[in-house]
């Protein structure tokens, strides 16, 4: 069970200061003062992290909204040029046909 807030907050013995001990609160007896202290650290602990969890959504919204810009950039500009490359693909047939018909015409 979790020891209560009372006593040295540094160990005696080696110097060092106590971490928190992770307990399961279905298992553990717990008051209702302790159970109520719980939700307010977790609470404490969840508004802290709030700012970088927003950063990082952020960002992470960006970086999809960009690549998705981009694929969709990519396709136009993909299409674009296979409709060049069409356009002078029938620029060299039509020029092999002038071509041929000078040739057969000499």
């Amino acid at each position: 069970m979790a020891a209560s807030g009372g006593g040295d907050p540094l160990d005696a013995k080696r110097g060092e200061a106590q971490f928190a001990q992770r307990i399961d609160p279905t298992r553990e007896k717990l008051t209702t003062e302790q159970l109520h202290f719980m939700r307010q650290m977790q609470l404490a602990q969840w508004q802290k992290a709030l700012p970088q969890r927003r950063t990082r959504n952020i960002v992470t919204g960006l970086g999809i909204g960009a690549l998705a810009l981009a694929i969709y950039g990519y396709t136009f500009y993909s299409i674009s040029q296979e409709r060049f490359l069409d356009e002078l693909e029938e620029e060299a047939k039509a020029a092999r046909a002038r071509a041929q018909a000078r040739a057969s015409g000499s």
